[in-house]
C-alpha cells in the first residue's frame, strides 16, 4: 500500500504547504529578532556629528487607525521623528485630483523640513504618492523614475551635497503583487548602473515582509547585501509585518534601523514610521574613488 501522503498528493497541494511552512518560519524569525531590539547592546559605532537621521513613513493619507483624517495629527508625528531626511508614501490623494494632504506649514514650523518640489500638479506634494523632505540647509536634484507593475507606481532619486561628499536617497513605494515587486527592484538597480557610484540608501515602503529565500527583495541583494528581518511595522496598533525598509550601501552607512512606536505614531496611520541612522563619514572609506 501507497503511503498516504503519496495516495493524496494531487489533494494535499504539497507546494502551497511547503511554501506555507517557510513564510510560517520566516515570522517565527522576525518575532525572534523583535525580542532581540529591545535586549541592552553596547553599540559598535557610537554616533558621530556629522551622522544624519533618516526617516519613512507610510501616513496612509493621513487617515489614522480610528479612521478620522487628520493631518495635523501627521505633522505631529513627523515632528517626533526629529529627520533630517524624511521619504513620505501617500501623500496624495489617489483619485480626482492628486492634491497633497499634509500641513506643509506645520511641518516646516515643527520639524524644520521643507518638500522637495516633485510633483506635476500644482497643490501636489509627491510622485505617484512618494514624497521627499529634507532639512533646511540641504538641496537636493531629483530624478523621477517610474516603476513596472500592475499599478501605477513611481520612485524619488534624489542626489544631496553633503560636505562629507555626495549621497544618493531613492524614496520608492513597491506594489502589492511579488511579481510587480521584483520588477521594481530591478527597475531601482538598473538606475543605479546607470549612475554615479556614491552612498546610496533605499526607503520606503516595500511591501515585503518575507525576508526569505522567496522574498521578492533578494532582487536588490547585489547592490544593498542580504537584508535580514527588519523592523515590524505594520499594522501600527500591534506590528508584527516588516512591510518598510531602510537599506544602505555600501555596507555600514546604514544603522539602528528601528520602529517609531510613539502613542501618536500608532493611531496616527496603520503603517509605524522607520527611523535609522547614516553613518556618512564611515561610508565615504568605502566607496571606491573614480
Amino acid at each position: 500500500m501507497k503511503p498516504f501522503v503519496a495516495r493524496h498528493a494531487s489533494r494535499l497541494r504539497l507546494p502551497q504547504i511547503t511554501g506555507a511552512a517557510q513564510r510560517l518560519r520566516d515570522f517565527v524569525l522576525d518575532l525572534r529578532a523583535l525580542g532581540q531590539q529591545g535586549r541592552a547592546a553596547v553599540d559598535p559605532h557610537p554616533p558621530h556629528p556629522t551622522d544624519l537621521r533618516v526617516a519613512s513613513w507610510n501616513l496612509h493619507k493621513c487617515v489614522g487607525a480610528d479612521g478620522r483624517f487628520d493631518p495635523h495629527r501627521s505633522a505631529a508625528v513627523i515632528a517626533e521623528l526629529g529627520a533630517d531626511i524624511l521619504a513620505l508614501q501617500e501623500v496624495d490623494k489617489r483619485f480626482g485630483r492628486r492634491d497633497g494632504l499634509l500641513d506643509l506649514a506645520a511641518v516646516r514650523r515643527n520639524a524644520g523640513l521643507k518638500l522637495v518640489p516633485v510633483s506635476d500638479v500644482p497643490a501636489g506634494h509627491g510622485w505617484h504618492g512618494n514624497a521627499l523632505l529634507l532639512r533646511e540647509d540641504l538641496a537636493a536634484r531629483v530624478q523621477r523614475i517610474r516603476l513596472p507593475g500592475a499599478e501605477p507606481r513611481g520612485a524619488l532619486v534624489a542626489e544631496i551635497d553633503l560636505p562629507q561628499g555626495p549621497l544618493r536617497v531613492i524614496a520608492a513605494h513597491f506594489g502589492l503583487l511579488r511579481r510587480c515587486r521584483t520588477r521594481q527592484g530591478h527597475a531601482i538597480l538598473r538606475t543605479l548602473a546607470d549612475s554615479e557610484d556614491m552612498p546610496t540608501v533605499l526607503l520606503g515602503d516595500l511591501n515585503e515582509w518575507n525576508h526569505g529565500p522567496r522574498s521578492s527583495l533578494r532582487v536588490l541583494d547585489p547592490a544593498f547585501g542580504a537584508a535580514g528581518p527588519a523592523p515590524a511595522s505594520f499594522p501600527a496598533a500591534v506590528p508584527v509585518l516588516a512591510l518598510d525598509r531602510i537599506l544602505g550601501r555600501p555596507e555600514g552607512l546604514v544603522s539602528d534601523v528601528r520602529a517609531y512606536a510613539s502613542p501618536l505614531a500608532r493611531v496616527a496611520s496603520d503603517h509605524l514610521p522607520l527611523i535609522g541612522r547614516l553613518r556618512l563619514t564611515a561610508a565615504a572609506r568605502r566607496v571606491p574613488a573614480g
